[in-house]
């Protein structure tokens, strides 16, 4: 059975993490969705239980996916669970330096190879952090969230 894991902070999770997990899922037997703590990001949106629960909520269709929460170094994760590979998104040639560090220390770490999968143009420039700040400013984010995740967070600014 092959498992990869997909870290990553979610804060909030949006259609191109969506389509990543969609796409990993059927490329392996199971996808370990891993909502983490980034103590290096600014105050989160929702909390570490909110966010697991929403993105349980969007990837609900998908039968292979588990969400956990994660508050540790990446590759401790991938070993307890058995993971053969980490998961990363790209949406431009602009990630790709910082993940491709990210993944070289975690090889290093662990043994453990990252699969970079990069999200279509059509999400190319959604951003957690855009999002943040868009809906912040009154602004409507639901076309680039999946739908319940679009009522948490209009409820967080109402």
């Amino acid at each position: 059975m092959t498992i990869a894991l997909f870290p990553g902070s979610f804060d909030p999770f949006h259609n191109g993490h969506l389509e990543v997990v969609e796409r990993a899922s059927r490329l392996f037997d199971t996808v370990v969705v891993a909502a983490m703590r980034n103590p290096q990001k600014a105050s989160a949106l929702f909390n570490l239980e909110e966010r697991k629960e929403l993105i349980e909520a969007a990837v609900g269709h998908l039968t292979n996916v588990e969400i956990v929460g994660l508050s540790s170094l990446v590759v401790q994760l991938a070993r307890e669970i058995g993971a053969s590979v980490i998961i990363r998104g790209l949406r431009a040639v602009s990630d790709f330096e910082n993940e491709l560090q990210m993944a070289q220390m975690n090889r290093q770490l662990s043994g453990i190879d990252t699969l970079f999968i990069p999200t279509s143009s059509v999400y190319s420039f959604v951003a957690s952090r855009l999002l943040r700040e868009v809906a912040s400013y009154g602004g409507d984010v639901a076309g680039f969230v999946p739908a319940p995740i679009a009522s948490a967070i209009a409820a967080k600014f109402n």
